[in-house]
């Protein structure tokens, strides 16, 4: 086992939404963060992985700290979208009914969300129901007017970019495997390959735990047993922005009996419409497979609420799974956790946060940091900036988005902007770049995707993904076998081809 060891303050295992928030939170103070992440970039398992909903916080149990993080996360959006550039819409949304049953589950959840906070909720007819969006399908509705949507995963690179700009050190493929305690410190052994002897060891005051999925196991290994995960995966449709302009706000079912949301319709920032999740319990942690039972259950529900789904509209499925802390023996679904108990001195443990663990992440952090001040005196930091500027944000800068004078203002600022390498998204060579060279910038066809759209639209990289590839590997100094799309392993060529 070879390595340098490295010194920290604090070393958080994950770069999600929730890891990458924690990361600048944690910055605000004086201390030497580091983010280890076993992916090649941030955000890639459900922090992407999901719905994009600001949740109004009306389903969860009052006092509990699912409730608490989302209210407080949903209120305070508006601000850190701002600060970020991060784009978002309070576009509302409404839970629609049909029957007596449902009406009384509606009423029930406009009680808990009043208790909770949330605010303006109202049961409206169907009248109101299509004033409100003259898409949506149903006889009434609970009408959550703080509701909204955001792009997750531009949210996690924004929170994540900020987090670095301030100072916060971010390791990926970095896979944690080994803890070990000694004295005052945290030895933390991330794998940099595929065996154990190829090591990094990371030295640390404190250990966030902030793994999603890999939760009860990193709990484990810090000293804190017992916690049980189970993986409800659920799977979605992409719908093309044909059908997004019929869309105007998320549209759900009414619940079950179990109070839980059937499959549901949602518009993203960027004009597209998801259909899904459905959802079902799995074991493999990793498989993230969609399968054509599954998506006929989709259409069949969907149409249920929005009329567009239909086939011409389909461009792309995908999968997530949501990481449910359980009752191993009742396999009730239980509430977050966010702790750092007496017996595991250093350490700061974050399980069971699914959903609304997008809305609540900012909560969630600033509750992790609270916990470290609660054992320590800290310094603020001074230089701390809470904005992204420039192209580091997203709302307001992209090409697509400007007018054609905004268009040629930007021609003009950079030619690289006069050549368009994802014509469905009108993603331009210099956003690529910018990409690519940015804080913590691109290094895969997948990163680039997240970044800049690229890929997203209707033929889904047919035509942009080669030009991609081709800018990476000259970008990074790589042969084109060595350009991957995502993950390790996943190398877009294997041999040449002839001209």
């Amino acid at each position: 086992m070879t390595s340098e060891n490295m010194d920290f303050d604090v070393a958080i295992i994950g770069a999600g939404v929730v890891g990458c928030a924690i990361a600048r939170e944690m910055r605000r103070r004086d201390l030497r963060v580091a983010v280890l992440e076993r992916e090649l970039d941030v955000g890639r398992g459900n922090s992407s992985r999901n719905s994009g909903v600001l949740h109004g916080g009306f389903t969860y149990k009052p006092g509990s700290l699912r409730a608490r993080i989302c209210i407080e996360g949903n209120h305070g959006f508006d601000a850190v979208a701002e600060e970020l550039g991060v784009p978002f819409r309070r576009t509302g949304k409404v839970v629609v009914g049909f029957s007596e049953d449902d009406m009384r589950s509606l009423e029930r959840f406009k009680a808990v969300g009043e208790a909770n906070g949330a605010r303006g909720l109202a049961i409206v007819d169907g009248a109101r129901l299509r004033e409100l969006d003259p898409s949506a399908r149903g006889e009434f509705a609970l009408h959550s007017p703080d509701s909204g949507i955001l792009d997750p995963m531009a949210y996690t690179l924004a929170l994540a970019k900020n987090a670095a700009l301030n100072g916060a050190e971010f390791f990926f493929d970095r896979e944690v495997f080994g803890a070990v305690r000694r004295g005052e410190l945290w030895e933390l052994f991330a794998r940099t390959g595929a065996g154990a002897r190829d090591a990094e060891i990371f030295r640390t005051r404190w250990v966030v735990n902030a793994s999603g999925l890999g939760a009860a196991k990193i709990s484990a290994m810090l000293g804190i047993p017992g916690y049980t995960i189970r993986g409800f995966k659920g799977e979605y449709f992409v719908l093309d922005k044909k059908a997004g302009a019929a869309l105007r706000m998320p549209v759900y079912p009414a619940p079950d009996q179990k109070g839980g949301f059937a499959t549901h319709a949602t518009p993203t920032v960027d004009g597209n419409v998801l259909i899904g999740p459905d959802s079902y319990i799995v074991e493999d942690f990793s498989d993230f497979s969609t399968t054509s039972a599954r998506m006929a259950g989709l259409v069949r529900d969907g149409l249920k609420m929005f009329d567009e789904v239909k086939p011409e509209h389909y461009i792309r499925n995908f999968a997530g799974i949501r990481a449910k802390r359980v009752d191993p023996a009742t396999g009730e679904v239980l509430d977050f956790v966010c702790e750092a108990p007496e017996h595991a001195p250093g350490v700061i443990n974050l399980v069971g946060i699914e959903s609304p663990g997008l809305t609540g992440a900012l909560p969630l952090a600033r509750r992790a940091c609270a916990l470290l001040a609660g054992r320590e005196d800290t310094r603020p930091n001074a230089s701390f900036d809470p904005r992204l500027r420039g192209s580091d944000r997203i709302a307001g800068t992209r090409f697509a988005a400007a007018d054609d004078a905004g268009r040629s203002a930007m021609i003009a600022r950079d030619p690289d902007h006069g050549e368009i390498v994802c014509r469905c998204e009108n993603v331009t060579k210099a956003e690529v770049l910018a990409a690519i060279r940015g804080p913590l910038g691109a290094r895969t066809v997948d990163g680039v995707k997240t970044r800049t759209r690229a890929t997203m639209g209707r033929c889904q990289g047919g035509y942009c993904q080669t030009r991609i590839a081709d800018i990476l590997a000259r970008e990074l100094g790589l042969e084109p076998s060595e350009v991957l799309l995502g993950k390790k392993g996943s190398n877009l060529f294997v041999g040449s081809v002839r001209p």
